[in-house]
C-alpha cells in the first residue's frame, strides 16, 4: 500500500511509519521540518495547498496526524494554535481531496479519547460514551481539551469525500517504548521512585500497546465496512493506582513515593504543562473493535507493561529484565462486555 501520514513526524507518527516501512508499504510522511528517515519525507505547512499534494494522489491509505502538542501550558497563544492546527490541517486535506485524481480509499483521522467525561461509575465506548464538558467543577483546562475534540472531529465531519471512507480515531495513550513517548516519561517516574499513585489514584488510565495500535490501523485499513467512530484503547483501562503499582512490577520495583495533587500543580507548572493529562479520569473502551471480532494482543495493562519494560532496556542495551515477581495469566473480561 501506499500510505500518507500527515504529522507523521511525532512519536506516534514515526511509531506507525517505521512499522509500515518495515512491512514492505510505501509510506510518505508530510512534516514541517522534513529530515532523514528510512521513508519518505515531503514538505508541508498543514494550511495551504501545494507540491506535497502529488504524494496524497493515489494513496491508499490517509493517516492525518497533525495537530500540535497539548503537552504544553494552556496560555491562550497555546490554545489557538493547538485548535488551528488540527482544524486548518483537516480542512485542507480536504480541500485537496477534490483536486487529486485519485482519493485514498480510507481516511484514518486522528482524534482523542479525551473528548469523553471525566467518570468513575462506568466506562466510555462509542453507543453509549457520555461526552465530556458539563461536568461539575471541571477545571477549565478539562473544558478546552473538550472544546478541541469537538472542533477537530466537525471539521472531519465537514469534509465531503464520497470517494473516501472516513474514520475518526478517538485513541487513548499509546504505550511504546520510544524516546518521549508516555511510557518512556511514567517509566522515568518509576526508575527515580517516584511511581506511586497520582493525585488520589482513583482516576482511570485509558491505554492501548503499540501493538496494538498498529494491528487496529491494518484492521481498520482491511474492514471496508467501518466507518465513523471507533476508540483505539485497550479493553481493561486501570485506576492510576494499580496501574503504576503494575508498572513498578513490571520493572522490578516494589515501592514508589504518591504524587500529591498539589505537588502534582506544582511540578506542571514547572515543566510547562497541564496536569489534566494525568489526572482526569479517562475510562474509555474499544467496543465497535470488540464487537466486530478484533483480539488485542495485549487486552491486560500488567502484560503489556512487561513487554514494554523488556523493549525499553533491549533498545537502550540494558541488562537482562527481571520483574519483581510473576504475573498469573489474566482471564480477558473487557469492561465493554460488562459495562452495557
Amino acid at each position: 500500500m501506499k500510505i500518507v501520514i500527515p504529522g507523521g513526524s511525532g512519536q506516534v507518527g514515526t511509531m506507525v511509519a517505521r512499522a509500515f516501512h518495515e512491512e514492505g508499504h510505501e509510506v510518505v510522511v508530510l512534516g514541517r521540518r522534513p529530515r532523514t528517515m528510512p521513508w519518505q519525507m515531503v514538505e508541508w505547512d498543514g494550511a495551504r495547498l501545494g507540491p506535497w499534494m502529488k504524494s496524497l494522489d493515489g494513496a491508499d491509505v490517509l493517516l492525518n496526524l497533525t495537530g500540535r502538542s497539548v503537552n504544553c501550558r494552556y496560555t491562550a497563544a497555546n490554545r489557538h494554535e493547538i485548535i488551528d492546527s488540527r482544524v486548518r490541517s483537516t480542512h485542507i486535506l480536504g480541500q485537496a481531496l477534490t483536486e487529486v485524481h485519485r482519493s485514498p480509499a480510507v481516511w484514518l483521522q486522528a482524534s482523542t479519547a479525551t473528548i469523553y467525561a471525566h467518570r468513575y461509575d462506568a466506562a466510555n465506548d462509542e453507543i453509549t460514551g457520555i461526552i465530556g464538558g458539563d461536568e461539575v467543577d471541571a477545571p477549565d483546562t478539562w473544558r478546552f481539551s473538550i472544546d478541541v475534540a469537538r472542533a477537530w472531529e466537525l471539521a472531519f465531519n465537514e469534509v465531503h469525500a464520497p470517494a473516501t471512507r472516513k474514520v475518526m480515531l478517538r485513541s487513548a495513550m499509546t504505550m511504546s517504548a520510544d524516546r518521549g513517548g508516555v511510557f518512556d516519561a511514567l517509566l522515568a517516574l518509576v526508575r527515580r521512585g517516584q511511581g506511586g499513585r497520582i493525585g488520589d489514584g482513583r482516576q482511570f488510565m485509558s491505554w492501548v500497546h503499540e501493538a496494538d495500535f498498529i494491528r487496529a490501523m491494518h484492521w481498520l485499513i482491511a474492514h471496508d465496512e467501518i466507518d465513523g467512530i471507533v476508540n483505539i484503547a485497550s479493553p481493561n483501562p486501570m485506576p492510576n493506582d494499580e496501574f503504576m503499582r503494575a508498572l513498578r512490577e513490571a520493572w522490578g520495583i516494589r515501592v514508589g513515593l504518591p504524587t500529591a495533587e498539589w505537588m502534582l500543580e506544582i511540578g506542571a507548572l514547572f515543566l510547562r504543562t497541564e496536569s489534566e493529562l494525568v489526572l482526569k479520569s479517562r475510562r474509555v473502551v474499544p467496543r465497535r473493535l470488540l464487537d466486530r471480532g478484533f483480539v488485542f494482543a495485549y487486552p491486560h495493562w500488567p502484560d503489556a507493561a512487561r513487554d514494554l519494560c523488556r523493549e525499553w532496556l533491549t533498545r537502550r542495551g540494558g541488562g537482562a529484565y527481571r520483574p519483581t515477581r510473576a504475573q498469573p495469566p489474566q482471564r480477558s473480561t473487557p469492561e465493554s462486555a460488562t459495562s452495557r
